[in-house]
């Protein structure tokens, strides 16, 4: 049990950490994209805090604490950085969650292994649109 709700903090941990990061690079972006980017870095949120959400509750009623460290990440004011750090964050999180889902079925919790996958394709999407704004901007 503590392998998954240790499993699950960290999931939760690297939540926290997207939502900051959406939050500040929304604040910061310049350029002539910036009114397009920064709604598209805030419309990310929304899924992120729902996983943050999802996750808290799921440690709590496994008897664990929920963490509130967030994972750290890189700060740029450069757009393709930016873009770039947010496909990397993504990209990691999808494995992760992979990873995670797998330990959840072999402990018998298929709820948390399929609530994991519906998390992965959420995170796919993220991924999947930031591939195609990197992809107009020569990423």
């Amino acid at each position: 049990m503590k392998e998954l709700i240790d499993a699950l903090n960290e999931d939760l941990a690297f939540e926290y950490s997207a939502i900051i990061q959406y939050i500040t690079y929304s604040a910061i972006v310049k350029g002539i994209s910036r009114l397009e980017l920064g709604e598209f870095f805030l419309k990310e949120i929304n899924d992120e805090l729902e996983h943050a959400k999802y996750l808290s509750n799921k440690i709590s009623a496994l008897g664990g604490t929920p963490i509130i460290e967030p994972k750290t990440f890189k700060i740029t004011e450069n757009v393709k950085e930016m873009l770039e750090e947010l496909l990397k964050a993504e990209e990691e999180t999808i494995e992760r969650y992979k990873r995670h889902s797998q330990l959840a079925e072999k402990l018998g919790y298929i709820d948390i292994k399929v609530q994991l996958e519906n998390i992965i394709l959420d995170e796919a999407k993220h991924r999947d649109e930031i591939k195609k704004i990197l992809h107009n901007i020569g990423g």
